[in-house]
Order: C-alpha cells, then structure tokens, then sequence
C-alpha cells in the first residue's frame, strides 16, 4: 500500500542472522483508511500515520 498524501510505501532490505545468512524482507508502512475533507468534500484516502496525525493537528487548529 501507498500514501495517498505523501507517497510513502514499503521499503527492501535484508534479515541477518548471527552466522551473517541474508533473507528478503519489506517494511511496511503504517496505512490507515481515513475519511478527509478536501475544498468541503469528504474524500476517503489511505495515510501514513504521519500524515494522519498532521491532518488531525491542522482540524485542531482551524
């Protein structure tokens, strides 16, 4: 999955193991379905939990 705001995926990368044997891995961001406001719409979009957490501080604000 994918962020919707901020474009944010999984990443590669390797487990390593104490003889040093290297396996496949993916690091998964943190996605959310969240229902956001956009120019009066309410839209539903998949967020990071970054870009969550930044929407709900700029509602707070307003």
């Amino acid at each position: 999955m994918k962020c919707d705001i901020c474009g944010k995926s999984s990443q590669f990368g390797h487990n390593v193991s104490h003889s040093k044997r290297h396996t496949n891995r993916r690091w998964v961001p943190n996605i959310h379905p969240a229902t956001v406001t956009i120019n009066g719409q309410l839209k539903r979009l998949n967020l990071c939990t970054r870009c969550l957490r930044t929407q709900h501080k700029v509602m707070k604000a307003a």
